[in-house]
């Protein structure tokens, strides 16, 4: 098996690399002398810099899969067709990846690094802290959250692959596809019920600079392995990691978001009276293993307001 604490031997594999997340990464890496086979449906949509090479295919096709990782050092999945119905969450999301993932391993790929999502937590009120040890969302939990949850756990069962399972909640950052900075205050512009929150409830996010940070560090390898998750990736397993910004006492509310979307679309937030989740993300895990986050929650909002004022 490849050594995943070393730099990878071969180029990175990144899927949805015009995505908000991917495109982001392909840049990481390419911008530390990495090869980076960029992964798109539609021809001239990659990231056009120096070090990314283009690869137009549907990752899911076995044959595609097993192509695109051949010779390759690391595989960074960042697609899940969100939004879409449920027997197309499950032929991309889960099975597409888990037909990803084998071929990964087969290639011998070093480490397999997977954007997944804290939504797979069960978030109910009364829950505190959630960490990588929480009770995950039930059958009942809604498509995203349950396909998200089933294509975790068919990476999990893809027998000596090294696979990181990034948990990130809400990312914020400026991009036309972003759900938090352009999508969703699209809908509380033009939908009254788009504007309902419970004001303290919590509001858990990351913004997708750090995320990015996170994924290209354990791509490359700058984030070793350890036979204790709590130090770095574990050799041959599935290893998650919430990637959240903020801690118990730097809790974001609803509130905090709401209330900008509001001063910058000049509409009032409808604050509901109703039970909600109040704890918080802990990236305890992530922050062992070297990780920081760079982008403040100010910082954060001021960009989405800046984005819509603009």
């Amino acid at each position: 098996m490849t050594d995943s604490s070393a730099h990878p031997s071969g180029p990175v594999v990144v899927t949805g690399a015009n995505g908000l997340v991917g495109s982001r990464v392909c840049r990481a890496l390419a911008a530390r002398g990495l090869t980076v086979r960029a992964v798109v449906r539609r021809a001239g949509t990659a990231p056009s810099v120096p070090g990314v090479l283009e690869w137009v295919g549907e990752f899911h096709d076995p044959e595609v899969a097993a192509a695109v990782t051949d010779g390759a050092g690391a595989v960074v999945s960042t697609v899940h067709p969100m939004g879409s119905d449920l027997d197309t969450q499950r032929r991309i999301g889960v099975e597409g990846t888990r037909t990803l993932a084998r071929a990964a391993r087969e290639a011998g790929v070093g480490r397999f690094v997977h954007v997944s999502t804290a939504a797979v937590y069960d978030r109910s009120p009364g829950v505190g802290a959630v960490t990588e040890a929480g009770v995950v969302a039930g059958d009942d939990g809604g498509d995203y959250p349950v396909t998200k949850r089933d294509t975790d756990q068919a990476i999990a069962e893809v027998d000596g692959l090294t696979a990181v399972l990034l948990r990130p909640p809400a990312i914020l950052g400026a991009a036309e596809s972003s759900v938090w900075n352009v999508l969703r205050p699209a809908a509380f512009r033009d939908d009254e019920q788009a504007r309902h929150a419970v004001a303290d409830g919590t509001f858990a996010w990351v913004h997708v600079d750090d995320l990015t940070a996170l994924a290209a560090d354990l791509a490359d390898g700058t984030v070793i392995a350890s036979s204790d998750p709590g130090r770095g990736p574990v050799e041959g397993r599935a290893t998650p990691v919430n990637v959240a910004a903020g801690s118990a006492g730097e809790r974001a509310t609803q509130r905090d978001y709401y209330e900008t979307l509001g001063r910058a679309l000049g509409l009032a937030p409808v604050w509901d009276d109703a039970p909600a989740w109040t704890g918080h993300i802990a990236a305890d895990r992530a922050r062992a293993w070297g990780w920081s986050p760079s982008v403040d929650l100010r910082a954060a909002l001021a960009e989405i307001e800046h984005g819509l004022r603009a």
